[in-house]
């Protein structure tokens, strides 16, 4: 699975790179989903906060914060008018195990909690403005 690279600082001779850098002339947006924010752009693949729609299905994402379309930047008060992202659910998924050990000393008392979250991967189709 191919990760959101976009965010991703990049290693050039030495110095870590904006990478933002060489973006202005792409499509991107900037959704949120599950009260977290996203920087999207057509065929990433992303693991989000798990939706109700079963996989194989198309879902569209109209909370759009933030739009760059070809170097036009437009930003929501708080969205994007008439803006919205077409994507497939491609599987639900169990994020990686969390775990928590509470003690307290003298007394006895050990216990260990754990918790997996509840993804849905999604791959975006088309991003409309």
């Amino acid at each position: 699975m191919r990760q959101n690279e976009a965010l991703t600082p990049k290693l050039v001779f030495g110095f870590i790179t904006d990478p933002t850098d060489g973006d202005e002339f792409t499509m991107y947006a900037v959704i949120e989903t599950g009260s977290k924010q996203y920087r999207v752009a057509a065929g990433d693949t992303l693991e989000i906060e798990r939706l109700e729609i079963e996989a194989g299905k198309p879902v569209t994402f109209d909370r759009i914060l933030m739009l760059n379309n070809d170097g036009k930047v437009t930003v929501g008060s708080p969205t994007v008018a008439g803006a919205t992202i077409a994507a497939d659910v491609v599987e639900h998924i169990r994020g990686e195990k969390k775990l928590t050990f509470k003690m307290k000393r003298r007394k006895g008392y050990h216990k260990s909690i754990g918790h997996r979250q509840e993804l849905t991967v999604v791959k975006i189709k088309e991003i409309k403005a």
